[in-house]
C-alpha cells in the first residue's frame, strides 16, 4: 500500500476547468491556495454555450484581475423584449446602458469560448495553482485529513492520485462529485427540448436587431439572441411530437429559421437538441466534497443566469475556503456556502420558470407577476437580485444579505481594486474608530468619503453609520450607531487580506 504522504498533495482539487472552475480556481490563486484543476477534455469546447452575464459577475473577474482582458470579448445588451404570436410588444425587459452601482454594465454579451480561454491564461499568474487537461476522475475516497482523488490520464492511459484538503465539483450536470455526496436533486418541474441554432452571418442583418427577443408564439415559441460579432442564435421550442435527430437536421433547421433568415444570410455552425432543466442539488457539501455551478444547479435560460449562478459560488466559497484552510476559521463556515447561495439560485430559477410560462403563452396577463403593469403599454419587467440566505449576515440590521456598492476612489480607480479579495469596513470617517489598528491588524481594509466619493451618502440614504462588506461584495453587517459599530467589530473572525490582482 503507498504511504500516505509520498501523494502529491494540495489543499483543493477543482473538477473542471469551465467558467466556474476556472474563476474558483483564479480566486484561489488570489488567497494563496494550493488548487489543482482536473480537466477530462484536451482543450476549452469551441461551440458556444452560455452567452450572457451580468454585472455583478464582471465584478468577480475584476477581483481576479481580468476584466479588462475580457471586455475586448464582450458587447453590451440593450436588453429582452418579449413579443406575442402578432409581434406584439408584451413584456419590455430593456436594460440601462449605463454603469450600475457595482461599476460595471447590468447585461453582457461572449462567446464562451474566448471567456474561457482568457479565464484559464489567467490561472498562469499563480505558480501554486496547477492546470491538468485529459484527466478524468473516477474516485474519491474521504477521511478524517482529506481526500484521495483518483483520476486517469487519458492521453497516456496512467492511472494517478492526489491528496487534497477539500475537493470541489465544478463538473456539471452530470456531476462525479455530486454522485459521491450522494446528494439527491429537487425537481422544480421545468424540462423542456429546445433546438439551439448558432449561425454565423454571411452578410450585414441590422434588421434582427440588438435585443433579445422572446417570440411568445403558442404554436411554436422561439428566443432570438444577438452574439458578438457574426454570432447569432436561435433557440426554438421542439414540439412533442417531433424526434430530436430529425429536428436538427439541416433542412428542418433552415425551414424553422426560415421567417428570419435564408442560407444565403448565414452559415450553421451548430445545431442541437438540449432539454432545459430547473433542478436544485439537496446537498452541496458533504465534508470535504463541495459541489458548484451546473453541479449543484440548473436553470432555464429565459434569465441568462445560469453561469452567473455558478460565478456567484465561486466568489461566495472561495473565501470561506481560504479562511479555513488558513486556519482562520473552523470547517463549520463551510456550512454557510449552501445556506447563502440555495434560496438565491432557487429565486432565479423560479423566475425563469415564470418567464418561460409567458413564452408559452399569448396571453398578456401571463406576464403580470412579472412585472409593473403600464396602461396601454407593455409590461416593464424589472429583476431585482434576490439577496442571500441565511448564514454569515450580523443581525437583523439594514442591508444586511444585500451586494454593496462599488465605490468609484478619489484617484479614479475603482474601490474593489484597492480593496482586494477582502473585506473592508465603510465609514464616513475613520476618526471615530477606536480599534482602527486593530482592524489593520485584522487585515481589514478601511473606506473613508475621503477616500471614496459616494461612501458617506450611501451610509446616510440607508439611517447607518457603517457597513462591513465581505469579500463578495455583500453586506455582512451594519451598525447605526457606535455601540453597533463595536459590536461589529467585536463579532468578526479576523480574515487575512488577499490584495488586488489587477
Amino acid at each position: 500500500m503507498k504511504d500516505k504522504s509520498a501523494f502529491e498533495e494540495f489543499d483543493v482539487v477543482i473538477v473542471g476547468r469551465g467558467p466556474v472552475g476556472a474563476t474558483l480556481a483564479n480566486l484561489l490563486g488570489l488567497c494563496g491556495v494550493r488548487t489543482l484543476v482536473l480537466e477530462r477534455e484536451a482543450q476549452t469546447y469551441h461551440l458556444p454555450r452560455a452567452v450572457h452575464f451580468d454585472d455583478e459577475c464582471m465584478r468577480v473577474f475584476q477581483t481576479i484581475g481580468l476584466a479588462e482582458a475580457i471586455l475586448p470579448h464582450v458587447i453590451l445588451s440593450p436588453g429582452m423584449l418579449f413579443l406575442d404570436a402578432d409581434g406584439r410588444m408584451l413584456l419590455d425587459w430593456s436594460r440601462p446602458q449605463t454603469l450600475t452601482p457595482m461599476g460595471w454594465n447590468l447585461s453582457y454579451r461572449f462567446h464562451q469560448p474566448e471567456l474561457e480561454d482568457v479565464l484559464i491564461a489567467g490561472l498562469a499568474r499563480w505558480p501554486h495553482v496547477a492546470l491538468r487537461s485529459r484527466c478524468d476522475v473516477f474516485a474519491l475516497d474521504q477521511d478524517e485529513i482529506g481526500v484521495r482523488v483518483r483520476y486517469e490520464d487519458l492521453s497516456t492511459g496512467k492511472l494517478s492520485e492526489v491528496r487534497a484538503g477539500y475537493v470541489i465539483g465544478c463538473d456539471g450536470a452530470r456531476s462525479l462529485v455530486r454522485r459521491f455526496i450522494g446528494s439527491r436533486i429537487d425537481d422544480l418541474g421545468f424540462h423542456e427540448r429546445w433546438l439551439v441554432i448558432d449561425v454565423l452571418l454571411k452578410r450585414d442583418r441590422d434588421d434582427l436587431g440588438d435585443y433579445s427577443i422572446q417570440h411568445c408564439d403558442p404554436r411554436r415559441p422561439a428566443t432570438y439572441v444577438r452574439g458578438t460579432g457574426a454570432r447569432r442564435r436561435w433557440e426554438i421550442t421542439v414540439l412533442p411530437d417531433e424526434e430530436s435527430q430529425e429536428v436538427a437536421q439541416p433542412a428542418k433547421v433552415w425551414e424553422l429559421l426560415s421567417r428570419w433568415i435564408t442560407p444565403g444570410d448565414a452559415e450553421l455552425e451548430r445545431a442541437a437538441v438540449y432539454t432545459f432543466h430547473s433542478v436544485i442539488a439537496q446537498q452541496w457539501r458533504s465534508g470535504r466534497l463541495l459541489l458548484a455551478g451546473d453541479s449543484a444547479h440548473q436553470t432555464p435560460p429565459f434569465l441568462g443566469q445560469g453561469m452567473c449562478a455558478g460565478i456567484r459560488d465561486a466568489a461566495n466559497l472561495a473565501w470561506k475556503l481560504a479562511a479555513v484552510l488558513h486556519g482562520r476559521a473552523e470547517s463549520s463556515l463551510l456550512d454557510t456556502y449552501q445556506s447563502e447561495r440555495q434560496p438565491h439560485v432557487r429565486e432565479f430559477i423560479e423566475l425563469a420558470i415564470r418567464l418561460g410560462g409567458v413564452i408559452n403563452t399569448k396571453a398578456i396577463e401571463a406576464g403580470l407577476a412579472a412585472g409593473e403593469t403600464r396602461e396601454n403599454a407593455p409590461v416593464k419587467l424589472e429583476v431585482k437580485k434576490p439577496l442571500l440566505g441565511p448564514g454569515l449576515a450580523l443581525g437583523d440590521l439594514p442591508l444586511a444579505g444585500h451586494l454593496a456598492p462599488q465605490f468609484e476612489l478619489t484617484d479614479g480607480r475603482r474601490g474593489d481594486d484597492r480593496v482586494g479579495y477582502s473585506h473592508v469596513l465603510l465609514v464616513e470617517s475613520a476618526a471615530a474608530l477606536s480599534s482602527r489598528h486593530a482592524l489593520s491588524q485584522a487585515g481589514i481594509d478601511i473606506l473613508i468619503s475621503d477616500d471614496a466619493e459616494g461612501v458617506g451618502s450611501w451610509l446616510r440614504e440607508h439611517g447607518i453609520i457603517a457597513a462591513l462588506v465581505r469579500p463578495d461584495r455583500y453586506v455582512r453587517g451594519t451598525a447605526r450607531n457606535y455601540t453597533e459599530l463595536d459590536r461589529l467589530i467585536a463579532a468578526i473572525t479576523p480574515p487575512t487580506h488577499v490584495p488586488s490582482a489587477a
